[in-house]
């Protein structure tokens, strides 16, 4: 299996409001990067996004380990998810989870690769996260231009 460095981010402009999210891939010496935007979305879909869209980009199975500077993202793959698919998708306050559709699609990716999540401070200097985030950054400035944030 190859390994896979994946850098994630999301950005929305309002919460909620118009979003993007954007991934950077690292495999050896190679870098792939991809964005997207949303029209009325939250901070926390971004992020979920950003990270699916990145797992659903691979090819194959990969040994992936997913740097995120989303709490909500690391702590869910490594702490909650196990707990919610055992509760039927709900949460300790036996509430449906937020965001289930964007989870639902982790869990595949999570079953179909060998993948560690990891926490990084945002806007820290690390460049692939930095990346990220002008990427997220410009997909809404792109749908901002474009007019289908109206």
């Amino acid at each position: 299996m190859q390994e896979v460095l994946l850098y994630t981010d999301g950005a929305c402009s309002g919460n909620p409001g118009p979003g993007g999210w954007a991934w950077v891939r690292l495999e050896g010496e190679n870098q792939y990067e991809a964005s997207g935007a949303a029209t009325s979305t939250t901070n926390q879909r971004m992020e979920l996004a950003a990270a699916a869209e990145g797992l659903e980009s691979l090819a194959e199975p990969a040994i992936v380990r997913l740097i995120s500077d989303s709490k909500y993202v690391v702590q869910g793959l490594n702490e909650w998810m196990d707990g919610w698919i055992r509760n039927g998708w709900r949460n300790a306050s036996r509430k449906p989870v937020a965001n289930q559709d964007l989870w639902q699609r982790l869990e595949t990716q999570r079953e179909r690769h060998q993948l560690t999540a990891e926490w990084t401070r945002g806007h820290a200097g690390n460049i692939h996260n930095e990346r990220c985030d002008q990427l997220a950054v410009a997909a809404i400035e792109q749908l901002r231009a474009s007019g289908a944030d109206r």
